[in-house]
Protein backbone atom coordinates (compact mmCIF):
# COMPACT_ATOMS: atom_id res chain seq x y z
CA UNK A 1 0.00 0.00 0.00
CA UNK A 2 2.73 2.55 0.87
CA UNK A 3 3.84 2.12 -3.05
CA UNK A 4 0.71 3.37 -4.17
CA UNK A 5 1.75 7.09 -4.40
CA UNK A 6 5.16 6.79 -5.63
CA UNK A 7 3.89 3.93 -8.35
CA UNK A 8 1.37 6.71 -9.35
CA UNK A 9 4.15 9.58 -9.60
CA UNK A 10 6.26 7.23 -11.89
CA UNK A 11 3.25 6.36 -13.78
CA UNK A 12 2.11 10.42 -14.75
CA UNK A 13 5.89 10.78 -15.10
CA UNK A 14 6.38 8.05 -17.36
CA UNK A 15 3.31 9.49 -19.34
CA UNK A 16 4.19 12.41 -19.15
CA UNK A 17 7.83 12.17 -20.95
CA UNK A 18 6.26 9.58 -23.37
CA UNK A 19 3.56 12.75 -23.89
CA UNK A 20 6.44 15.65 -24.46
CA UNK A 21 8.65 13.39 -26.41
CA UNK A 22 5.83 13.06 -29.03
CA UNK A 23 4.77 16.70 -28.86
CA UNK A 24 9.15 16.98 -30.05
CA UNK A 25 8.49 14.08 -32.54
CA UNK A 26 5.02 15.54 -34.18
CA UNK A 27 5.84 19.20 -34.11
CA UNK A 28 9.21 20.34 -32.95
CA UNK A 29 8.71 24.22 -34.46
CA UNK A 30 5.62 24.37 -31.74
CA UNK A 31 8.33 22.77 -29.15
CA UNK A 32 10.87 24.60 -29.96
CA UNK A 33 10.91 27.28 -27.41
CA UNK A 34 9.55 24.78 -24.70
CA UNK A 35 12.72 23.38 -23.39
CA UNK A 36 14.46 26.52 -22.04
CA UNK A 37 16.77 27.55 -24.00
CA UNK A 38 16.90 30.40 -26.79
CA UNK A 39 15.36 29.28 -29.64
CA UNK A 40 17.98 28.47 -32.64
CA UNK A 41 17.16 29.36 -36.39
CA UNK A 42 14.27 27.22 -37.18
CA UNK A 43 16.36 25.21 -40.17
CA UNK A 44 16.13 21.49 -41.19
CA UNK A 45 19.10 20.46 -38.32
CA UNK A 46 17.73 22.07 -35.91
CA UNK A 47 14.24 20.14 -36.36
CA UNK A 48 16.47 16.88 -36.66
CA UNK A 49 17.91 17.47 -33.22
CA UNK A 50 14.23 18.12 -31.57
CA UNK A 51 13.02 15.19 -33.08
CA UNK A 52 16.43 13.33 -31.80
CA UNK A 53 14.88 14.91 -27.90
CA UNK A 54 11.47 13.60 -28.80
CA UNK A 55 13.21 10.00 -29.22
CA UNK A 56 14.76 10.22 -26.52
CA UNK A 57 11.64 10.81 -24.20
CA UNK A 58 9.53 8.47 -26.26
CA UNK A 59 11.56 5.63 -25.53
CA UNK A 60 12.28 6.57 -21.86
CA UNK A 61 8.82 6.84 -21.50
CA UNK A 62 8.31 3.45 -22.53
CA UNK A 63 10.80 1.57 -20.79
CA UNK A 64 9.11 2.95 -17.21
CA UNK A 65 5.92 1.57 -18.32
CA UNK A 66 6.67 -1.55 -19.53
CA UNK A 67 8.94 -2.64 -16.17
CA UNK A 68 5.70 -0.88 -14.04
CA UNK A 69 3.39 -3.24 -16.64
CA UNK A 70 5.74 -6.13 -15.94
CA UNK A 71 4.69 -5.45 -12.13
CA UNK A 72 8.44 -4.74 -10.91
CA UNK A 73 8.38 -1.95 -8.62
CA UNK A 74 12.08 -2.18 -7.53
CA UNK A 75 13.41 -2.26 -11.27
CA UNK A 76 11.09 0.48 -11.67
CA UNK A 77 12.56 2.53 -9.20
CA UNK A 78 15.84 1.77 -10.23
CA UNK A 79 15.34 3.24 -14.17
CA UNK A 80 13.63 6.36 -12.42
CA UNK A 81 16.89 7.00 -10.85
CA UNK A 82 18.92 6.33 -13.59
CA UNK A 83 16.85 8.35 -15.57
CA UNK A 84 16.62 11.16 -13.43
CA UNK A 85 20.40 12.03 -14.67
CA UNK A 86 18.54 13.58 -17.92
CA UNK A 87 16.64 16.22 -16.78
CA UNK A 88 19.53 16.75 -14.23
CA UNK A 89 21.58 16.81 -17.76
CA UNK A 90 19.04 19.24 -19.14
CA UNK A 91 18.87 21.44 -16.44
CA UNK A 92 22.87 21.35 -16.37
CA UNK A 93 22.93 22.48 -20.39
CA UNK A 94 20.11 25.03 -20.33
CA UNK A 95 22.04 26.33 -17.19
CA UNK A 96 25.07 26.02 -19.15
CA UNK A 97 24.24 28.02 -22.33
CA UNK A 98 23.08 30.84 -20.75
CA UNK A 99 18.73 29.59 -21.11
CA UNK A 100 15.90 30.11 -18.92
CA UNK A 101 16.80 29.67 -15.22
CA UNK A 102 13.50 29.45 -14.51
CA UNK A 103 12.87 26.44 -16.63
CA UNK A 104 15.90 24.92 -15.70
CA UNK A 105 14.88 24.81 -12.35
CA UNK A 106 11.02 24.50 -12.36
CA UNK A 107 11.08 22.00 -15.50
CA UNK A 108 14.25 19.91 -15.61
CA UNK A 109 15.46 20.66 -11.87
CA UNK A 110 11.93 19.54 -10.01
CA UNK A 111 11.41 16.58 -12.73
CA UNK A 112 14.85 15.18 -11.88
CA UNK A 113 14.01 16.13 -7.85
CA UNK A 114 10.39 14.27 -8.33
CA UNK A 115 12.05 11.40 -10.23
CA UNK A 116 14.73 10.88 -7.38
CA UNK A 117 12.34 10.97 -4.65
CA UNK A 118 9.87 8.01 -6.31
CA UNK A 119 12.41 6.31 -7.25
CA UNK A 120 13.78 6.00 -4.06
CA UNK A 121 10.50 5.28 -2.47
CA UNK A 122 9.76 2.62 -4.78
CA UNK A 123 13.56 0.64 -4.49
CA UNK A 124 13.50 1.33 -1.03
CA UNK A 125 9.90 -0.69 -0.65
CA UNK A 126 11.21 -3.62 -1.42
Amino acid sequence: MHTTFPLIVTALIAVGVLFNGSFYLISPQRALGSFGLNPPALDANTLAWLRLKGVRDVASGLVVLTLMLAADKHLSGIALLVYAVIPLGDMAVVLGSGGSKTSAYLIHGLTCAVMLIAGLLLVSAR
